[in-house]
């Protein structure tokens, strides 16, 4: 199956409300006020947040008031008005060859994917000829060591990994050097999610950011924020508390399968400007992929 495919099937949830929604709202076939107004709820309803759902309604309504207009062309022309939000945004993880290694750090709320995340970009940087090796700094859990260690083994790649409720910072560092001696072209550091206690969080980010400055005082050179698409408005929440906690360069959103808030792609985006790049839409190492506009937003409408 096509990524495209994937994507489309995943927010097939998110496609069908909206679908569902739009032939509701459309049976008088001119665009009046109380349209508008429908449609604005609808996408609220859709999780892209009340500010970002009428920036769309009002593109899309432009030059439309009070002529007839087809489902299909309401779907278009909203997908359009999403990719101009979304396109800006839309930016791979970009690797410097020059750095060794180029350090990705992975920060969000224990239960997002983090750790699943960093394990299928793991097989897919060694898949694109990168040498990769993973660190497991999330110390006081057990559970996401050993996960992490299953996609060490996935994907041919080294885990280092410290004691049990080891200082997350000087596994951090024991591993830069490691991957310094070892030539390694990418170092993806796995960090702990627990946001009950946010000043223990900040520390413990921060001293990681600190130890791997005194090797490369440029890493980490990406701070990427996974975020749970079923989680809805949650996701902003969570986004604001690491983006104050963290210096965040990028999100990766997951499980837009499971859920039909497909459109808080759409809100972060607007909100946050920050870049977006990839979404998952499975369990499958092939279920992650680069984050493309035009394909999102297309997929989210149910346009095939």
């Amino acid at each position: 199956m096509s990524w495209f495919k994937k994507l489309t099937s995943g927010l097939s949830k998110s496609s069908t409300k909206i679908s569902q929604g739009i032939s509701d709202i459309f049976t008088k076939r001119k665009l009046d006020d109380e349209m508008i107004e429908e449609l604005e709820e609808l996408l609220i309803m859709a999780d892209l947040g009340a500010a970002t759902a009428a920036k769309v309604v009002r593109g899309f309504a432009k030059g439309k008031f009070d002529k007839e207009i087809a489902e299909d062309e309401v779907k278009e022309a909203l997908a359009e008005q999403i990719s101009q939000i979304l396109q800006p945004v839309a930016q791979p993880i970009a690797i410097d060859r020059d750095k060794h290694p180029h350090v990705i750090m992975m920060v969000g709320v224990n239960g997002n994917g983090k750790t699943t995340t960093l394990g299928k970009l793991a097989l897919q940087y060694g898949n694109q000829g990168h040498k990769v090796m993973m660190v497991a700094c999330d110390t006081f859990r057990a559970a996401a060591v050993e996960q992490l260690q299953v996609w060490g083994q996935r994907a041919g790649c080294t885990v280092i990994t410290g004691e049990s409720n080891a200082d997350p910072a000087s596994v951090a560092y024991a591993a830069m050097e490691k991957a310094r001696q070892e030539g390694a072209d990418i170092l993806l550091i796995d960090t702990a999610g627990r946001l009950q206690n946010k000043k223990d969080l900040m520390e413990e980010l921060a001293k990681i950011s600190r130890v791997v400055k005194k090797i490369d005082p440029s890493a980490p050179h990406d701070t990427v924020l996974v975020l749970d698409a079923t989680t809805g408005q949650n996701a902003h929440s969570q986004a604001q508390s690491f983006k104050d906690i963290a210096d965040i360069s990028g999100i990766i959103v997951t499980k837009l399968d499971g859920t039909a808030k497909g459109g808080v792609v759409v809100g972060l985006a607007e909100a946050f400007k920050l870049p977006i790049h990839a979404v998952g839409v499975g369990e499958q190492i092939e279920d992650l992929n680069a984050f493309d506009a035009r394909d999102f937003s297309k997929g989210l409408m149910g346009i095939e």
